[in-house]
């Protein structure tokens, strides 16, 4: 009767184990993994608006003008030096401003 008992409740224990760890999974894909997939989204989706004439950040936080789109380079100006273009890979623009934006933000200066 005892041993009855002891393999019921180890049954148990079993399966309170498996409901713990499909409930910290689903914690970890709602705070982890959705999060990141959300960013990288919204990275991608802001590379590929990228057009020649936009105004950009790079990671190292230099500000430039696209000059030349490539696959996976562009061909940045750095400063009102016509002679400081530096092709770089897509993946290091941290931000874009368009042209567009530039103008209206300085219309309600």
């Amino acid at each position: 009767m005892n041993s009855l008992f002891l393999a019921g409740s180890a049954q148990g224990s079993g399966v309170i184990m498996i409901v713990w760890i499909v409930i910290l999974f689903v914690f970890m894909y709602f705070f982890m993994i959705r999060p990141q997939k959300k960013e990288q989204n919204a990275k991608n989706a802001l590379l590929n608006s990228l057009a020649v004439g936009d105004t950009v950040l790079t990671t190292s936080g230099f500000y430039g003008v696209v000059i030349d789109i490539d696959d996976d380079t562009v061909i940045v100006e750095f400063g009102s030096n016509k002679n400081c273009r530096i092709p770089m890979q897509k993946n290091a623009i941290a931000a874009v401003e368009k042209p567009e934006d530039a103008t209206e933000s300085k219309e309600k200066k």
